[in-house]
């Protein structure tokens, strides 16, 4: 095998990208498929925190070509912000390749998102990055891509055909329209930055492919905020499904060779829309504290709730997973009784699916099965056979409810703090990562 996706399985902030850093280390090329700086991946390791928002995690190996691809919507200004502050934390980096299919966001997009936000009854709860507005632009086929970007001679007309629009638009909302020539200036400063980056990818990716290079898909948000299958109006622009890898790049769906979906141990989810099994109490608090569950990108606090194996299982199903990556499993040592949501009541009527309308899931009530907790710290482990017996029947469970294996479980935000259980199921026979002894 030499294709894998990395995919967010429940609401997103499953820890992606410390998965991204563990595996993008065999691999040839990594590849974001979709979002923009609204995505937030923080990777820990050698005693170092990166954050990252638009540069895909595996770029802190150097052999790997770091590649955003043309499902993405590229902040300039936030690219290039990120990438001299990665640089100068980490000095040597992978090869940064932009597709040229990529849409630019622009500050109207911004105060766009902001006022559209502000004007909701009822809020989606959007970072006010601009991303939803860039891909409105997008499906409108009024958006700027990386490819007119970088051309002066291109950037110039739509620019300011574009601007102008916008700006009557802001004006609708009562605010001050934007200046052409100061952002002009600004962002053709950075488009002379971004050019050298900028070039063919879909090629590109498919010749690795086809030469049986390893690619990682490493995917942005999770399963349940895609635009199409998510909690949809609580949902963001893009694709995070494992079907979005072949949206956002330009391979066919018989080359995704593996799909990994990472979940934590129980659940998470930022902003509005329906959450079954959140916990508004001591416990969802004593999670998120205990968890460090504040957003990468707004610092917002994430809603918590224990484990809902429902959704997972949807999940797993929606992108053909074949393995899961369990994470903060240690955040959930101390309790002596955990939940776990097996099914949903909807008007008197017991469910075993996640109903497709919103205001369906919102009424549902959960079903909880209690199962035996642990007190055992669990960071020092880096073996199953180092878990307490309860540890390791939590897992059995989750693999046994939704039909898909652990391949990998991580019990720590380091990267050595990771135990791979099934290498088969990453990379195929001969992948090179060591396994744990189980």
């Amino acid at each position: 095998m030499s294709t894998l996706v990395i995919v967010g399985a429940q609401w997103g902030d499953e820890a992606k990208g410390k998965m991204v850093d563990v595996l993008g280390g065999e691999a040839d090329i990594v590849v974001r498929y979709s979002g923009g700086n609204n995505a937030g991946h923080t990777v820990i390791t050698d005693g170092k925190e990166y954050k990252f928002q638009l540069i895909p995690a595996g770029i802190l190996h150097p052999n790997v070509t770091a590649i955003l691809g043309g499902g993405m919507v590229v902040c300039p200004k936030g690219l290039l912000e990120e990438l001299d502050r990665t640089k100068a934390q980490k000095g040597e980096l992978g090869q940064l390749k932009i597709s040229s299919a990529a849409h630019v966001v622009f500050p109207y997009h911004r105060v766009l998102d902001r006022l559209e936000e502000e004007h909701r009854e009822h809020k989606i709860g959007t970072t006010s990055r601009g991303i939803g507005p860039a891909y409105q632009d997008k499906v409108a086929r009024f958006g700027i891509r990386m490819g007119e970007f970088v051309r002066p001679e291109r950037f110039e007309p739509r620019f300011r055909e574009v601007l102008a629009f916008k700006n009557r638009l802001i004006k609708m909302f009562g605010e001050a329209p934007l200046d052409f020539d100061e952002l002009y200036k600004e962002y053709s400063e950075y488009a002379e930055r971004i050019r050298p980056f900028v070039t063919d990818i879909e090629v590109l990716v498919q010749d690795a492919v086809q030469d049986g290079k390893r690619v990682l898909f490493e995917g942005a948000q999770g399963t349940f905020l895609d635009l199409d299958s998510g909690t949809y109006p609580f949902v963001t622009s893009g694709h995070p499904t494992a079907g979005g890898a072949v949206i956002g790049t330009g391979v066919g769906p018989r080359n995704i060779d593996s799909v990994l979906g990472v979940c934590k141990a129980y659940t998470t989810r930022v902003g509005g829309g329906p959450f079954p099994t959140e916990l508004l109490d001591s416990i969802g608090e004593q999670i998120r504290e205990k968890g460090k569950e504040y957003g990468t990108v707004t610092g917002r606090g994430r809603r918590c709730g224990w484990l809902d194996l429902v959704l997972l299982k949807h999940s797993c199903r929606l992108n053909s997973i074949n393995g899961l990556i369990v994470t903060r499993l240690d955040v959930l040592s101390g309790f002596e009784t955990l939940k776990v949501c097996t099914g949903y009541i909807l008007d008197g009527k017991k469910l075993d699916y996640v109903p497709t309308e919103t205001s369906d899931f919102e009424r549902v009530e959960p079903v909880y099965k209690d199962v035996p907790g642990w007190s055992q710290d669990l960071r020092s482990a880096r073996s199953l056979k180092d878990l307490p017996k309860e540890a390791r029947d939590y897992l059995d469970f989750m693999e046994e409810f939704t039909g898909t294996p652990i391949a990998i479980l991580s019990i720590g935000p380091d990267r050595e703090e990771t135990m791979i259980l099934r290498p088969e199921q990453i990379w195929g026979q001969e992948s090179r990562i060591p396994v744990s002894v189980v």
